[in-house]
């Protein structure tokens, strides 16, 4: 193990997920069902609800999004990123599989399973929603829970935040145009007005606003400070989460009703881009010889997807009832699992991963 590694692994002894990240899968499955019961039984208020728009963007749900995102942004610091030479290998291997590689992947598997091998048995009206949803979902790198995810995997902390901070920064100039060139490839129109309008909304201003908070609480109060507002706002994220996730469902109920295993159709696609993705960035940084401690999170964060993102973009593009909404929420779904089992896997191969790096 390299002596950086060791300092890693003695400050990330002891770290662990709260109870409802390590339930993440549950929380979601009974919004799914409290959701689903609420739309069936109460289908007005949920109507009212999705009829307060201005300019094409849902108020409610702008509320609860910025809610869950706020807080998260709140985390990264932008000062990291003069440590980008320090660990340039694991972060070009991250960058090449969030940005180079991640979106397409996914967009191929789309077409493959979507319009391919799941078509026969999916409505025909929302196949091109629901890829539209999984490229949502591919195209933003995660923000919050990698942090979560290099801590069980005794990351660098500091590789973990240099990462976040760029790709955050890349973030608001790449999502539009990925997100606008893959819809295009498939056939998909491209509102582009409504898509600059959900990057404004969802990350330049949250960016922004984050890092104005930030700043403000360390100068008035250190990291201390920034702690404790993080320690309140965190249970406001998590409810703001399951609340948006209980209008998501309260739509999408009577489609799930008829076609339950929409969900798990909707799920291969996005648990062969995960492994395959993580898989990927775990070799290559073994093959450049970087340290077990860089590459850990450097797998799991080309992996795992900024969800909340991909939710509010989904609604303001296509509506609280579109295939795409669903798509981004069954990414929810199966995030905690699937990473939990990536992280589980980098861990158990250490071994190997180190003595490759060795010779």
């Amino acid at each position: 193990m390299s002596a950086q590694c060791e300092v890693t692994a003695k400050r990330a002894a002891g770290s662990s997920m709260s109870l409802f990240e390590r339930y993440l899968t549950v929380w979601v499955g009974l919004c799914i069902i409290v959701g689903i019961a609420l739309g069936h039984w109460f289908p007005v208020p949920f109507q009212a609800i999705g009829q307060m728009e201005v300019a094409q963007v849902n108020l409610p749900v702008a509320v609860l999004i910025w809610l869950m995102i706020i807080p998260m942004l709140l985390k990264v610091d932008f000062g990291a990123l003069h440590q980008v030479k320090e660990h340039w290998r694991g972060i070009g291997v991250t960058l090449f599989i969030n940005w180079a590689v991640k979106p397409f992947s996914m967009a191929l598997l789309g077409w493959l399973f979507i319009r391919g091998i799941f078509a026969p048995y999916l409505p025909a009206d929302q196949l091109d929603a629901y890829i539209a949803g999984l490229i949502l979902l591919a195209a933003a790198p995660c923000t919050a829970m990698v942090f979560v995810w290099s801590r069980l995997s005794d990351g660098d902390a500091n590789f973990t935040l240099t990462q976040v901070a760029l790709n955050d920064t890349i973030m608001v100039f790449a999502f539009a145009p990925i997100v606008g060139l893959l819809l295009g490839l498939s056939a998909i129109t491209v509102p582009w007005d409504t898509l600059f309008l959900s990057v404004v909304l969802y990350i330049v201003l949250p960016v922004v606003f984050a890092q104005w908070w930030r700043r403000h609480l360390l100068q008035s109060g250190g990291e201390a400070a920034l702690q404790v507002r993080l320690d309140q706002l965190h249970p406001v994220s998590l409810v703001a989460l399951l609340a948006t996730l209980v209008l998501l469902f309260g739509f999408q109920g009577e489609q799930i009703l008829s076609q339950p295993l929409v969900i798990v159709m909707l799920a291969v696609p996005i648990l062969i881009q995960v492994y395959f993705n993580s898989g990927l960035a775990y070799l290559l940084n073994r093959h450049f010889g970087v340290a077990h401690c860089v590459a850990a999170p450097s797998a799991l964060i080309g992996a795992s997807n900024f969800f909340e993102l991909a939710v509010a973009a989904a609604i303001v593009l296509f509506g609280f009832d579109s295939g795409a909404a669903l798509a981004t929420v069954v990414g929810v779904l199966v995030e905690v699992p699937v990473m939990l089992s990536v992280v589980k896997i980098v861990n158990k191969t250490k071994g190997w991963y180190e003595a490759g790096t060795s010779n």
